[in-house]
């Protein structure tokens, strides 16, 4: 009996111990996947931009704060201004290669790479900033920016929009579309092309240069943004004239590129997050952008005296004519650049009609209230 129960006694303890092993070996088996599951990923993002530049500057610190906090730092963003890794206009150069993971700028900083890219910043009277964000999310302009993106080595999102623009700053007045011949004017993308075939030179030059170079008359005119931007680098101070509308950029988005195998690697959660970030900062930079240029023109007129004077319609409709001939010579060269035009222009014509009923508000608003109030 006794050795019996010496035996049943033993066979318990067996039973307890294999348990306990089981237990923890379960248990094992499951950290390795909370612990992949919980990496971290500390990345970079290149910009385009001074660092902290209003509106542009900012968008990517915005964005990069919403993935940091919405991944509960599973992912952290730091963001360096132009210069402080690589210069503006190698940042493209840097995500492609897998040397940085991040960037930040404007899709027509890369025309060069790929032709197509420079559509999808902005056309000469083109999308207006609801009509160009609406065309991406519903128009099948991401889709399209994936693929020309995809060509760069890069995932593609909107991550900005700068609203519509001001039509640039000027030494000498422009009164007719021969004021243009040998004009040299900062002016990128599509419209610096039109302004090309106008008979002015083109002259593309990062934000930090802007100044500097009307001021020594480098250039003779620039486009940058609008008054929030323009007042900040000190553009008043060197320029004359100061004209609307911006043909050239009715408005224009950034975009956010992230290296595609960095992207790939991502879990499914942490894409989300970043697109959502991307989508969020956009409307930020878009509600700052008409805040910052209300006050900002104010300054300019009452603080500094600018001469803010509209191009006349006469060169507005010499403008559009050239427009339409450069970009049909332009878009044909390739077949991505003619699909992105043709589904910008196919969304614009919609919105046409469509616009009329805005169009009339703004006449009334401007007509009957007193602004000046």
């Amino acid at each position: 009996m006794g050795n019996f129960l010496k035996k049943k006694n033993n066979r318990r303890s067996f039973l307890k111990k294999t348990a306990l092993l089981s237990t923890a070996a379960a248990f094992s088996t499951f950290i390795p996947k909370k612990i992949k599951a919980a990496k971290t990923y500390n990345w970079k993002m290149v910009t385009t931009w001074p660092k902290n530049f209003p509106g542009l500057g900012t968008c990517a610190e915005i964005f990069a704060k919403m993935v940091n906090e919405g991944s509960d730092g599973k992912m952290n963003i730091t963001v360096f201004g132009s210069g402080e890794i690589v210069p503006a206009f190698e940042a493209m150069d840097a995500v492609s290669s897998g040397a940085i993971e991040m960037g930040h700028g404007g899709p027509y900083y890369w025309k060069g790479k790929v032709a197509a890219a420079q559509y999808l910043s902005a056309i000469p009277f083109g999308l207006t900033p609801q009509e160009q964000n609406s065309w991406f999310e519903k128009g099948g302009g991401q889709e399209i920016a994936d693929k020309i993106y995809e060509k760069m080595g890069c995932k593609f999102f909107v991550c900005g929009n700068t609203g519509p623009q001001m039509g640039g700053w000027y030494n000498k007045e422009i009164k007719t579309i021969e004021d243009y011949q040998g004009l040299k004017m900062r002016a990128p993308g599509l419209g610096g092309e039109v302004i090309k075939a106008a008979g002015g030179t083109v002259v593309n030059i990062h934000g930090g240069e802007l100044l500097t170079s009307i001021q020594s008359g480098a250039i003779d005119a620039l486009e940058w943004v609008g008054p929030y931007n323009d007042l900040a680098f000190g553009i008043h101070k060197a320029a004359k004239y100061y004209y609307y509308p911006g043909w050239h950029e009715p408005a224009a988005i950034l975009d956010c590129f992230i290296n595609l195998k960095k992207w790939n690697s991502l879990p499914n959660n942490l894409k989300k997050i970043i697109a959502l970030s991307a989508k969020a900062a956009t409307q930020q930079m878009t509600n700052e952008m008409i805040a910052g240029n209300n006050m900002a023109l104010k300054t300019l007129l009452n603080k500094h005296g600018v001469k803010v004077k509209p191009f006349p319609d006469e060169v507005l409709k010499k403008l559009a004519i050239l427009s339409n001939k450069v970009l049909n010579k332009l878009s044909s060269s390739d077949e991505l650049s003619k699909k992105v035009y043709k589904s910008i222009i196919k969304f614009r014509n919609d919105s046409i009609k469509r616009s009329e009923n805005q169009k009339k508000f703004l006449e009334t608003r401007m007509k009957y209230v007193n602004y000046e109030k």
